[in-house]
């Protein structure tokens, strides 16, 4: 429920450490994303964990099952249900349902759960490929939230970029409605990527 402009007092206060950052959203002590206690729905970890992956430099956590949209719904005995517990002789059944019968293929996962891993999948390995996230970043939140018709505090972009590639990132934590916008470059980064006057066209990584 919080702005989204909160993000950006962290990665300013981290960004001298931010190599050395693990960044996740799921670990062993954080309630489950879609746990009916925190956001309810596993989709809504989708832009934050691509906020989380793409902005900085270091490391990103993937924690088990977070990719199926495991809920923890059940009581593992040890604290009421929201949290999973790390003890080996408790199962979850969304790992169940991956591992299919020993096959490992995820045949028994629900169209929702495929999306969702599909979504993670593609995150993860266009971070680990992509000259961009070892190179430099710029907010684009400010400028747009000040500049561009439609924008909001429900959104969030910026840009990453090396010598070799390019991206700009931007996120929708509305869960509500989906708005048309048509995202500025701030005139500093129109600079930096010696962008002359002409049509670019841009790659959606998750189309």
């Amino acid at each position: 429920n919080a702005p989204a402009s909160d993000l950006l007092p962290i990665i300013e206060t981290l960004a001298d450490i931010d190599s050395w950052m693990v960044h996740f959203l799921e670990n062993h002590d954080e309630q489950r994303i879609p746990s009916s206690d925190f956001a309810g729905d596993a989709a809504m970890g989708q832009p934050a964990m691509t906020v989380s992956t793409l902005v900085g430099r270091g490391p990103t956590l993937l924690y088990f099952a977070q990719a199926l949209g495991e809920p923890a719904g059940r009581d593992a005995g040890f604290g009421k249900a929201s949290r999973t517990t790390i003890f080996d002789y408790w199962g979850l059944e969304t790992l169940d349902r991956w591992a299919n019968n020993g096959t490992y293929d995820g045949g028994q996962l629900t169209e929702t759960e495929k999306a969702l891993r599909a979504h993670y999948t593609t995150l993860l390995s266009f971070s680990a490929d992509n000259s961009a996230l070892t190179g430099d970043y710029m907010d684009l939140h400010k400028h747009n939230l000040a500049k561009t018709e439609n924008y909001h505090e429900k959104l969030f972009s910026f840009a990453r970029w090396s010598a070799d590639s390019r991206i700009v990132v931007l996120a929708s934590f509305d869960r509500k409605e989906s708005v048309a916008v048509e995202l500025q470059l701030t005139n500093d980064l129109i600079q930096e990527w010696k962008l002359r006057s002409g049509a670019y066209r841009m790659e959606n990584l998750f189309n």
